[in-house]
């Protein structure tokens, strides 16, 4: 009998734009940082831990397994095993449905499980002309052989790669993530203006839930160098953004006629997001506060060229299982990879056309808008690909702490793929 997942807390760092606030500190500085506050804010130690696992996608060098380095960098004892999970922007979704499909079969009773990225250390790669050269310098056994091995080099081998824009790349389709956006728009007629209106109400809603005090308790006060002046707010949202300054914007992905701008997407940054999940009946046990219950999980996948309709094929079997309609659901976040990503899922969602087409039943409808992002997105936080995910948890599980019900998150995922969690509080016992 598969046991109730509860998660008992969650914490993440503030969003920091790409060689931002963040630039001096790596994803392990910015994981340890956060797994010990995590932990100290719920009074848990390593007794209390059975596993970690965390989402990271630009897995570094330096730190292979990521996951491990930073739970023992945090303190924890060494008998914690701890692995690293990668599904791309799903990755800190991923680490949460293995670690509660742990929990739920019995074999750990408490898990730490989220995402952590730093977009900014993504590395630069070189040639691999170089490599070869470097292995005949190494074998020749004089300085002919050496001269002979340097002779192989062009200019051009000295260009650098970035390892960030050959990830932002589906080598199967040959496209990148903003021009699968671009496809979007034109498949589902959506307008500049209208990705434009929904960039601005991401910022709007963000910069109104800082104003109002909504992330103070969701998000840790840092300290970074060299200023070590305190950050605790998401350094991409602009309180000030306006539909005039998106507007003026070019596109970047199909110039010139294209409409996916760097104003309407996701931005590109640095973050760690980390939650507590429990056995329920031992959270009980132990008084542990209980944020809300993960039910059930899907991941589906789709065509790469159209990746952002990914929370659409997750949504609607994970919806359809329970006979749900959006309409059931109290909260839901849709990350906001695009505006054009996001409108086209909406668009989906809400098709019949669409839905019997690709699921053999009319729509389940759409989100309520009021019910959507309610506090903004990624386009106004950040997108830190390996923390996403579990940000996404992390907010509905919040928003269910002050009015009970249930709650959705899903996101899309590159290389053709969406995943999709269904949330509820104590009240909704029956979807477990």
């Amino acid at each position: 009998m598969k046991r109730d997942v509860v998660v008992i807390g969650g914490l993440r760092t503030p969003y920091s734009k790409a060689n931002g606030a963040f630039s001096q500190w790596n994803a392990v500085d910015l994981g340890t940082m956060l797994l010990r506050e995590l932990l100290a804010n719920h009074a848990l130690s390593s007794s209390d831990i059975d596993q970690v696992i965390l989402g990271n996608v630009i897995q570094p060098a330096h730190a292979t397994n990521i996951s491990r380095v930073i739970a023992l960098s945090a303190g924890l004892a060494h008998e914690i095993p701890a692995h690293t999970v990668q599904r791309n922007c799903a990755s800190g979704l991923q680490a949460i449905t293995d670690a509660a499909e742990k929990i739920q079969m019995g074999r750990c009773d408490v898990v730490v499980a989220g995402g952590v990225e730093s977009m900014t250390h993504a590395p630069l790669m070189v040639d691999d002309s170089i490599a070869k050269t470097m292995l005949a310098w190494s074998k020749a056994k004089d300085w002919s052989q050496k001269l002979k091995a340097l002779r192989q080099l062009s200019l051009a081998s000295f260009k650098p790669k970035s390892t960030l824009l050959q990830g932002l790349h589906d080598c199967t389709v040959g496209l990148n993530m903003g021009q699968t956006a671009e496809i979007l728009a034109r498949d589902f007629n959506i307008t500049r203006q209208a990705q434009d209106e929904f960039a601005l109400l991401s910022h709007q809603r963000a910069a109104q839930a800082w104003q109002d005090g909504w992330f103070d308790d969701e998000v840790m006060p840092l300290f970074p160098p060299p200023t070590r002046q305190m950050t605790q707010q998401d350094e991409g949202v602009r309180p000030q953004q306006n539909k005039e300054a998106l507007q003026k914007l070019r596109p970047v992905f199909s110039r010139p006629l294209g409409s996916v701008t760097a104003g309407n997407s996701s931005q590109i940054s640095d973050g760690a997001t980390m939650l507590i999940l429990s056995d329920a009946e031992k959270a009980k046990d132990m008084g542990w506060p209980i944020m809300g219950f993960l039910h059930d999980w899907h991941y589906s996948g789709c065509d790469p060229s159209r990746m952002g309709l990914g929370p659409v094929f997750a949504s609607d079997p994970l919806l359809s299982k329970y006979q749900l309609r959006f309409s059931d659901l109290n909260h839901v976040e849709i990350n906001e990879a695009f505006s054009a990503q996001v409108l086209a899922v909406l668009e989906a969602m809400g098709s019949d056309r669409f839905s019997q087409e690709h699921f053999g039943h009319d729509s389940l409808g759409v989100p309520d808008p009021s019910q959507l992002n309610r506090y903004g997105g990624a386009i106004a936080m950040g997108h830190p690909v390996g923390a996403s995910g579990a940000r996404l948890v992390l907010s509905v599980l919040r928003q269910l702490q002050k009015t009970s019900g249930l709650g959705l998150a899903s996101l899309c995922i590159g290389g053709g793929q969406g995943g999709a969690i269904l949330m509820g509080s104590e009240a909704c016992k029956r979807y477990r």
